[in-house]
């Protein structure tokens, strides 16, 4: 690491751990799907009943898991959730073996693991900063994106054939390695925390809206995260009709749909390792905007693929690219310009209502689709995302860029 982050010991290790865990979970993501279809022999809403599962914390609790964050020491969160989910992940191929593993019992344990992850999240956005100086992070977000992507472009076929080899339920035990190691790997982190308070309920409500108003009413940020919301509805609309167009409207294959998909990992790769050079050049907020317009760009272009699997996967290459280059830009700002007392409220309150619009987008762009046709579905998703960009670019956020976050 020869771009400033060498001197930052600490997060070498943080990567590694982000690294490893990140091709775990696109094991699992699949992983589960199959054990729910072939071993549970669910369907679509039973299907659909486990990834909500998984979801449900952060509509619950997730600026209340903010307020905890901000009140310890954020390593041990990091380390307890890893190990945490290790053992919930161990313990379905042991219930599957047993033949005890039922629907009920794999809702509740992803319902478990998604507080875990919560927590872990709104942590790990948290830590980064105690990392790293403000001036690199977003080359450290880069780098954590760049490893996602490559995770995201061979992490599916890996999967396929852990499922094929050993069958779903002991091919999730890939992921409960990794998070074993990510948890070992982060006990070597070394850095200075504040102590932890003492814990105690008083005050939650207070520091819940504390956090609430830093980030809604911050003449930059606030802008920003209200995009951010719209931004997943319409991503969730899109993202609920593309199976059904690519494998019903297109034909494709799951082999060549899956194809399409790493090629557009491929294009987030990229994307985050120009992140960096394009937001020192232009701006933090220049380049999200101009990312988001790109979105919507991709999915017209997506859209156009009936014509050819060419023509799709370029759809999803430009996708990846421009959420490719985004996505450090943002992090990296909003982590830079966030008091460290307000890191996992922030955090934690912007994820939180990001993943509301996810429950809200799916289903409704799904039934939406069943009406209007896929096709034009992905067609109005893509002046959704121009919408937004539009709105975006009419605020102070348009002008972000990382020296305002290092003046204050």
């Amino acid at each position: 690491m020869a771009d400033g982050l060498r001197s930052c010991q600490g997060f070498r290790p943080f990567w590694a751990a982000a690294t490893v865990s990140s091709f775990g979970t696109y094991v699992t993501t699949l992983a589960v799907q199959v054990l729910v279809v072939l071993t549970l022999h669910g369907g679509a809403t039973e299907v659909g009943l486990v990834n909500a599962a998984r979801w449900l914390p952060y509509l619950l609790v997730g600026i209340v898991a903010g307020v905890y964050v901000d009140r310890v020491r954020r390593r041990p969160v990091l380390v307890i959730t890893d190990f945490l989910r290790c053992a919930l992940l161990v313990a379905i191929p042991v219930l599957a073996l047993a033949h005890r593993l039922s629907l009920v019992a794999l809702v509740a344990f992803m319902i478990v693991f998604g507080l875990a992850s919560l927590l872990n999240e709104a942590a790990a956005q948290s830590f980064l900063p105690r990392l790293v100086p403000p001036r690199l992070l977003t080359r450290a977000n880069a780098r954590l994106d760049q490893s996602d992507a490559v995770a995201q472009t061979s992490g599916p076929a890996l999967a396929g054939g852990l499922v094929s080899l050993v069958t779903a339920p002991w091919a999730v035990l890939f992921d409960a390695a990794s998070y074993l190691a990510s948890g070992l790997l982060l006990l070597r982190v070394r850095v200075a925390e504040p102590p932890s308070r003492r814990f105690s309920v008083r005050g939650v409500g207070t520091e819940a809206i504390e956090g609430i108003r830093w980030v809604y009413r911050h003449r930059v940020l606030g802008p920003y995260v209200l995009s951010a919301h719209g931004w997943f509805l319409v991503n969730a609309v899109a993202g609920a009709t593309l199976p059904l167009f690519a494998l019903r409207t297109m034909g494709l294959s799951p082999f060549a749909f899956g194809l399409a998909l790493a090629v557009g990992g491929a294009g987030g790769l990229l994307g985050a390792l120009v992140a960096t050079r394009l937001g020192a050049r232009f701006g933090a907020g220049r380049i999200v905007v101009a990312s988001i317009a790109g979105n919507g760009i991709a999915w017209a272009v997506t859209a156009t693929g009936v014509h050819g699997w060419v023509v799709f996967a370029v759809g999803q290459f430009l996708l990846g690219l421009t959420m490719g280059a985004a996505n450090p830009n943002e992090m990296g700002y909003l982590q830079s310009i966030t008091p460290d007392h307000l890191q996992g409220r922030a955090n934690a309150t912007r994820r939180s209502v990001n993943r509301a619009m996810i429950v809200v987008g799916a289903p409704l762009g799904g039934a939406l689709a069943d009406t209007v046709g896929y096709r034009a579905m992905l067609y109005a998703a893509a002046a959704g995302f121009g919408v937004v960009a539009l709105a975006l670019a009419a605020t102070p956020y348009r002008r972000a860029r990382f020296e305002d976050a290092a003046t204050g």
